[in-house]
C-alpha cells in the first residue's frame, strides 16, 4: 500500500493541479506573508520603509488628492460601504443569485469581524497624528478599511466571475481595494504595513470562504444569472438534477 502512495499523489495533484494552485495563491501563501510580516513587525518594533512611505505620501500631497482619499474613505467606510453591499446583495437575490448573495454578505461581515478582532490582540497606535490629515480613533493594525473593501472587491470579483463580465468586474474589485487601501497611507491614518496585511487577510478570508461555501452549495462557481450566462460550467460532473435546480433558482 505504501508504494502505490506515491503513484496516488501524483495522479491527484494531476486531476486537480489548478485547484491546487488556487489554494496556494489564494489561501497558503496569503496567510504565511501575514504570519511573517506581524512576526517581524511585533518583534522589531516595525520597519524602516513604513514610515518612509508615509513621508513620500506627504509630500505629494495636493487638495485634489486629499479630496478624492477622504470621499475614497467615506465611501469605503462602515456608513457607506455596508449599504452598497446590502444593494448588491439584494441586486443578487432578486436575480436568483441568493447563495451569491449570501457570500457576499459573509465575505465582508466576516473580514470586518476579523479585523476588530486582530486590533483588539495586537493593538498597534495608529501614526503620528500631527502628519496625518484626519484623525482617527482606535488601533491600526490591520487597516479596517483596507480589509473590508479588499474582502468586497474580491469577493464581487468571485461572484461574477464565471459570467461574461467576469473579467472586468474582478480587475474593478481588485482595483478598488487598492485604491482604498493606498488612500489610508495617503491620510496618514495607518502604516503600509496595516493595510498590506488587512489585504492580504481579505484575500485569504474571501478565497477561504469561496472555496467552503461553493462545496456546499456548487450553485456558487456558477455566474449568478444561472447556466445560460456561465462561460463555461464550473463543475461538469454536476447531477442533472443539480443543474435543472441551478437553470431554475
Amino acid at each position: 500500500m505504501l508504494s502505490q502512495l506515491p503513484r496516488e499523489i501524483v495522479a491527484f495533484v494531476r486531476a486537480h493541479w489548478r485547484s491546487l494552485l488556487m489554494l496556494l495563491l489564494g489561501v497558503l501563501l496569503p496567510l504565511v506573508l501575514i504570519a511573517e510580516l506581524t512576526e517581524d513587525l511585533f518583534r522589531d518594533g516595525g520597519f524602516a520603509w513604513d514610515g518612509a512611505i508615509l513621508e513620500w505620501y506627504r509630500a505629494h500631497r495636493t487638495p485634489t488628492l486629499t479630496g478624492l482619499a477622504v470621499a475614497l474613505g467615506v465611501i469605503g467606510g462602515v456608513k457607506v460601504l455596508p449599504l452598497i453591499a446590502l444593494g448588491i446583495a439584494l441586486l443578487l437575490a432578486r436575480a436568483g443569485g441568493r447563495v451569491h448573495a449570501w457570500y457576499l454578505a459573509f465575505a465582508l461581515s466576516g473580514a470586518a469581524l476579523l479585523n476588530v478582532l486582530a486590533k483588539v490582540i495586537f493593538q498597534r497606535p495608529r501614526p503620528d497624528e500631527l502628519g496625518a490629515v484626519l484623525v482617527e480613533a482606535g488601533f491600526s493594525f490591520p487597516s479596517g478599511h483596507a480589509m473590508s473593501n479588499a474582502a468586497f472587491g474580491i469577493a464581487l470579483g468571485l461572484v461574477f466571475w464565471r459570467s461574461r463580465v467576469g473579467w472586468p468586474v474582478a480587475v474593478l474589485g481588485v482595483c478598488w481595494g487598492v485604491l482604498v487601501a493606498a488612500s489610508r497611507n495617503y491620510l496618514g491614518v495607518h502604516y503600509p504595513t496595516d493595510v498590506i496585511v488587512g489585504f492580504l487577510s481579505a484575500a485569504a478570508w474571501a478565497y477561504g470562504l469561496y472555496l467552503l461555501m461553493a462545496r456546499r452549495w456548487p450553485a456558487l462557481r456558477n455566474s449568478p444569472g444561472g447556466l445560460g450566462d456561465t462561460r463555461s460550467p464550473a463543475d461538469h460532473a454536476l447531477p442533472q438534477r443539480e443543474r435543472e435546480r441551478d437553470h431554475t433558482r
